[in-house]
Parts: C-alpha cells; structure tokens; sequence
C-alpha cells in the first residue's frame, strides 16, 4: 500500500504542535496540572443564542442537505455584516459558505492553483496553508518576512519575488502566527500589483473581527476582484462546529458552486442555522465583550514576556497570538519548548511550523485562555528560567 501513495503526501508536513500536544497529553495523564497556549483555540465557546438556534433548527427537522452555497439566510447575514461592520455591500450571491475557513481555502486553491504554479506567502504564515497550496499540485514560495515588515509581505518583496512560475498571492491579516495585520495602503499596492501581473489574491480574513488597535479594513473595500477567507471559529468562538465562508467574484461562483457540491456537498445544517443567530443584537454584545477581554489578556502577556527576556518586535494587533523572539533565552527554540512542558507544564508554540525563516528564533504563545492561567504560566516560566 505504501507504493501507491501520492507523491504530493512527501511536501505535506505534519504539525510539530500536535506532538508537543501527545507529550501534555501524556504529562497530563500522569496528573501533571499543563497550561495550554499552544492551540489557537478560543476559551470561550458559542454564546447561549446561538445554542438556542442550533436546538430550534434540530427541533424543527432542519437536519436534511442545503445548497452547496450555503442556507440563503445565513448568507444574506454575512452579507448585512459587511454592511455593518465595514459599510460594504458584498451581494449574498458572492458568499460562498463552506465547512470551516480549511473548505474555504481548500476550495480557492482547487479553483486557482494549477498543478507547477508557484503561490507567494510570508514565512512565517500558518502552515495548512502553503499544505494547501501542495494538495492541488502547487507549491508555496515562502518569502522571509520578519519583524521590520510585520512579519507580512510588502508590495515591493512581492515584485521582487515575482517569476514566470507565480499564480498570485495567500495573504492572511491579521496573520497566525503573529497577530500583525497588513496596512491598508500597503494591501492595496500588494493586490494591484498582482493584478497587473494577472494573479489571484487569496486574503484570508479570518481574525479580522478580533482587530484591536484600528478599525479593520477588508480586502474586499480595495478590490472586487480579490477571494476573501473567513470563519465562524475566531470571533464567532465556533470552532468545533466547523464553519466558514469565502467571498468570490461573481463570475467564478458557478465554478465555485460546482466544486463545492463535489468536494463537500454541503456545509453541516445545523451550524449553518445556528450561525444565523451570531448575528443578533444580542450575541454581538456578547462577541464584543470577549473581544475586550482578549484585548486586557494581550496587554498583559505581552510586556510579561519582555520582562522575562523574551522580544515581541511587533505588537500584536489582532489574533490571540503573540510571536516572540526567544533567541536571547536559547539557540533551539524547539528543545526549549519541549523543555518548558517537561519542566514548567507550559505548552507554547516553536516556530518550527511556521516557515524556516524564524523556525529556531521564536516561538507564538497563544492567549486564548484565562488570566488566571497567564499569570501562572509566567510564573512557571520565570521559575524555568532561573534553574
């Protein structure tokens, strides 16, 4: 059997933070009290309305298949959410729901990424998603960006690393691992430049509604022709009912359409109408107030970290994740995470993942977790450090 697998599976690495994650599973197991900021997961769980609304639609029977583009409110809501929250009208027939953000970017490279192509994206970036790019026969050119471009890519390093071989661009701002989001402008000249050039633009936007420091600006209010990512984990705290959306131009719904009742058939029903409800009054307020409360956890890791030796050249403006330079505390950023859950009880991130560029440098901790467990985790590693 192992002669007949795809030659594709060689260029699909497997998460680094999934075996730190079977090392605190099994310290756990063991009765080892472990602070959890590896994941990027919120704490908080879907708010009451939208439990409700879940119940109502399975009372109700509303269990069968939907359209491969998503139940027709839902999408008429992300629609009126663009309006609210940006003062966009992005027609609900541009809205493509999927099964999670992964659905939506598996979706957008299988329409846009052709089997040799190159895709540009910064290292560091999340990994899935140059795995992404490598399921449909691409490959990602990962581009060094670090802390004196906010770890993102600007419009010149993508002239620069543009060749014969380059499909377009997979942006994500704000940005997992590091929480830093792409200026405006910057954007812009990024997205006309790939349009001179005849590329795509891939924005993905899921962290946008966890925007702390400015008003957030979507890449759809600077291009109609871009495809923008995003999801009802981060803000929406769904994470496990696996729902996402992506915004396309019109012309390529069809072909969108057409790949999605293939691949998936249909996003999960039951989400789709609980997530109805994530749009009420009443569960904004709710979105909101945890918002601050990520913002509060941020202010305080952020200058506890600096203080423990740790550099953060970059603060943070969205996200839950803070990417920091660990290189004045070790020279392996991989054993020194493996060495904190050991000894400390803490689980933080290597930046091993996340591209080669800063793979033995820094390390992301995320803040998706209480306060409590912030100050017990620097605690733990102040005490770690001083052995």
């Amino acid at each position: 059997m192992e002669n007949n697998l795809a030659s594709r599976l060689q260029h699909i690495a497997p998460f680094h933070v999934m075996e730190l994650m079977k090392m605190a599973a099994a310290l756990e197991a063991q009765g080892r009290h472990i602070i959890h900021m590896g994941i990027g997961e919120p704490d908080f769980t879907a708010p009451q309305p939208v439990i409700d609304a879940a119940a109502r639609a399975m009372a109700d029977g509303r269990l069968q298949y939907t359209s491969a583009l998503g139940v027709p409110a839902l999408r008429e809501a992300i629609s009126a959410y663009y309006q609210r929250v940006y003062g966009l009208q992005v027609p609900a027939s541009r809205i493509i729901v999927t099964a999670g953000a992964s659905a939506a970017l598996l979706l957008a490279c299988a329409a846009l990424v052709q089997p040799g192509s190159e895709v540009l994206m910064p290292d560091p970036c999340y990994p899935c998603n140059r795995h992404f790019v490598a399921a449909f026969e691409g490959r990602a050119a990962l581009v060094p960006s670090g802390p004196e471009h906010r770890f993102q890519l600007s419009n010149q390093m993508v002239r620069r690393h543009w060749t014969e071989a380059t499909a377009g661009v997979l942006l994500a701002s704000p940005s997992n691992p590091t929480g830093t989001s792409i200026a405006a402008d910057e954007l812009a000249k990024i997205i006309a430049t790939v349009k001179e050039k005849g590329g795509f633009t891939i924005v993905d936007e899921i962290y946008q509604g966890l925007s702390y420091d400015a008003v957030p600006v979507s890449a759809l209010s600077l291009d109609d022709d871009v495809v923008v990512i995003n999801s009802f984990s981060k803000y929406f705290n769904m994470t496990g009912w696996r729902l996402g959306w992506l915004v396309v131009p019109e012309r390529i719904v069809p072909q969108m359409e057409k790949l999605a009742q293939n691949l998936f058939i249909c996003p999960s029903s039951v989400a789709q109408y609980a997530a109805i409800a994530c749009f009420s009054d009443e569960a904004i307020a709710i979105y909101e107030q945890r918002k601050q409360e990520f913002r509060r956890r941020r202010d305080f890791i952020v200058p506890a970290l600096r203080d423990l030796g740790f550099s953060v050249p970059v603060m943070p403006d969205g996200a839950f994740y803070v990417y920091a330079d660990c290189s004045g505390l070790t020279d392996d950023a991989d054993q020194f995470t493996r060495d904190l859950l050991n000894e400390a009880g803490v689980v933080l991130v290597p930046g091993l993942d996340f591209g080669p560029y800063t793979a033995h440098s820094y390390i992301r901790l995320s803040y998706a977790t209480s306060m409590d467990n912030l100050q017990e985790a620097v605690a733990r590693i102040a005490k770690f450090l001083k052995r």
